[in-house]
């Protein structure tokens, strides 16, 4: 890997500009969700600085922003594409997704730097609603690009609001009509490579700041809705109720005692929401949402039968009914070992890591070759304020991102096209 130069920071530099943008004052951390007002002036930072840089932002029918840098003046067929995402979950940290924007930028003045002239041209990304965390499905531009979604469902998602994506995209300046699998765009992509800070303490324990992705956990999302009856907390008995709070607080429960029942499963209620949530009112439904990811796909199903099973009982024996509905669901995906090797190499033989996150990366590997890189968070922290990266790290990151974009940009085989 490269050496950094007095430029040591500029990454940072490059954060700093938007720090003060989406921070929550309530949560702590950063809310900035999909077409929310920070995520837009979060774009609007990054459409200046490719304008800075002599390229010009193109949003296309799904929301994803590209830009070229095409010194060849070829048409970007087969191009070597790089980026992230700008959303966050509530209260989430300042680097889960504007680290990879902020490094793909800092990785092409690099390149400038150095006088790389590449052989395909260089595209830089950013992805919209990775996260899910206002419509509920994560990575939902990758997945409208690759038909992972079909338009119809993602179009009909509801936010917290009860507004639709449609009419939320569309208030954007979308035009919900065009939402869907492309393959003309996708076509354009040779290759993909996603700079991410690493939501784990891997990095840390190996005291290295920077590693290539193996693979990610297989993961999904489920609404867990417990019917109950709605009623006035003062003046109904306790044997009269048919409490959903009750049967949904012993999922939560039941959640750990089956996930524990599984080694290497990772189980989360991180959202719960009685209805209509008065202080003084018995509720009369209680969503709550679980998160499942294990490497195994067989394993992740059968968790989630078996606590499909727990709840049915558990609002049994409440007087309550429970739906089950699944909101996303993701296969364990093992990036292309052929580009891994290749960046490993081109990194002087820097770590390989499996990663829980999901990933845009990781709905792209199912069409073109991808592949992923990690810097090193201190403090093992995600999703949270605490999560972290010093500049120097940042740095450091962007200089790979480079080394390895160059080796693509100048090279020839990217790796293995998806069968």
């Amino acid at each position: 890997m490269h050496e950094t130069t007095g430029t040591t920071g500029t990454t940072g530099k490059l954060l700093a500009a938007i720090a003060g943008t989406g921070r929550d004052a309530v949560r702590g951390g950063y809310s900035r969700p999909v077409f929310s007002t920070a995520e837009r002036e979060l774009l609007d930072w990054y459409v200046g600085e490719l304008g800075r840089r002599g390229l010009e932002a193109q949003t296309d029918r799904n929301g994803i922003v590209w830009a070229w840098w095409n010194p060849t003046g070829a048409p970007p067929a087969g191009a070597v594409v790089t980026g992230s995402h700008l959303d966050s979950v509530p209260g989430g940290g300042a680097f889960d997704g504007p680290l990879g924007v902020a490094s793909a930028l800092r990785a092409l003045d690099l390149l400038r730097e150095r006088g790389i002239q590449p052989a395909r041209p260089l595209g830089l990304a950013v992805f919209p609603e990775e996260e899910g965390s206002r419509f509920g499905v994560a990575c939902l531009g990758s997945r409208l690009l690759t038909g992972a979604i079909s338009a119809e469902r993602a179009l009909g998602l509801t936010d917290p609001e009860g507004n639709t994506f449609a009419d939320v995209a569309r208030a954007a300046g979308l035009d919900p009509a065009g939402f869907g699998r492309d393959d003309e765009t996708l076509a354009r992509i040779g290759t993909f490579v996603e700079l991410h800070v690493e939501q784990g303490r891997g990095l840390v324990d190996l005291d290295a700041p920077v590693a290539v992705a193996s693979s990610i956990l297989g993961h999904g999302r489920w609404r867990f809705s417990v019917h109950g009856q709605g009623n006035h907390a003062g003046t109904t008995l306790l044997a009269d109720r048919r409490d959903p709070l009750l049967a949904a607080s012993r999922l939560v429960v039941a959640v750990r005692e089956v996930a524990a029942a599984h080694p290497g499963t990772r189980a989360t209620v991180g959202r719960f929401q009685p209805v209509p949530g008065g202080t003084n009112v018995i509720a009369s439904r209680v969503d709550l949402w679980l998160d499942v990811r294990h490497p195994h796909d067989a394993v992740t199903a059968a968790v989630v039968a078996e606590i499909s099973r727990r709840a049915q009982e558990l609002a049994a024996d409440e007087g309550c009914t429970v739906q089950v509905r699944e909101e996303s669901l993701s296969p364990t995906v093992d990036f292309d070992p052929a580009l891994a090797r290749r960046l490993t190499t081109a990194l002087g033989g820097v770590p390989n890591l499996p990663t829980g996150a999901g990933h845009d990366a990781g709905v792209l590997a199912e069409r073109v070759p991808t592949a992923m890189l990690f810097t090193r968070n201190p403090t093992g922290v995600s999703h949270s304020p605490e999560e972290f990266c010093t500049d120097e790290d940042a740095e450091l990151g962007s200089v790979a991102l480079a080394d390895v974009l160059a080796d693509l940009l100048t090279g020839h085989s990217c790796g293995t096209p998806p069968g």
